[in-house]
């Protein structure tokens, strides 16, 4: 069963973006991060929609690349200029063992079950330099219930991998949700630099927001 079919909402989205949407504005997180990164460094945006963060880090001298599976935000991106666009699945990488000094994954790879998950930061892992840093989100069990309480109970497809019967939203596809110590069990071959769990605009959107170095 394929679990990973969220780009099948977004790439919806995409193509219907309004001009003031939230996804078009880089989150201040993303700027401060950059702000220590070495001038010029090789930055993977993964998961890269319609690349919010990879034209602002494109502009700030970063040399970027951007991946989607969704076709119609990388075509935004494109329109754009100054970002390499690439189709493709989160969890099988087209490059080469690394190729980047730093990967950014802002609110993407929770976005299937735990095999997808696990495919997904080992090739984060692949293509990171050692000593690169990953930040990244992920979706903290803390949210689950309410989740459950929004959306009806649901139903655990895989191990912390929820999908719930709200149509017009992504949670219709599979997300997975995690404890911090199953989310640093997942990390394996990373130093974790920084790990909060935050509550993000709306009650009861726990994310764990994730620093790590590649070891």
């Amino acid at each position: 069963m394929k679990t990973d079919t969220a780009d099948a909402h977004w790439n919806a989205e995409w193509s219907a973006l309004e001009a003031d949407s939230k996804w078009l504005i880089p989150e201040a997180e993303v700027k401060t991060w950059a702000a220590g990164l070495a001038p010029g460094a090789r930055i993977l945006d993964l998961g890269a929609g319609v690349g919010r963060h990879a034209l602002w880090l494109a502009a700030q001298g970063f040399a970027v690349t951007a991946l989607d599976a969704a076709p119609e935000g990388l075509a935004g991106i494109d329109r754009a200029g100054g970002v390499e666009t690439v189709l493709g699945r989160m969890d099988a990488l087209p490059f080469d063992d690394a190729a980047f000094d730093h990967v950014l994954s802002w609110n993407v790879i929770y976005h299937g079950s735990e095999d997808v998950l696990l495919r997904t930061i080992a090739e984060i892992r692949r293509v990171l330099t050692p000593g690169g840093t990953f930040l990244g989100t992920m979706l903290s069990r803390r949210r689950l219930p309410h989740e459950r309480a929004a959306h009806g109970d649901g139903r655990e497809i895989g191990r912390n991998a929820w999908v719930f019967d709200a149509p017009g939203t992504d949670k219709i596809h599979p997300h997975y949700f995690c404890s911090a110590p199953e989310l640093l069990a997942l990390f394996q071959g990373f130093e974790v630099l920084s790990l909060q769990d935050r509550e993000h605009e709306t009650p009861g959107s726990w994310h764990w927001h994730l620093i790590l170095e590649r070891l």
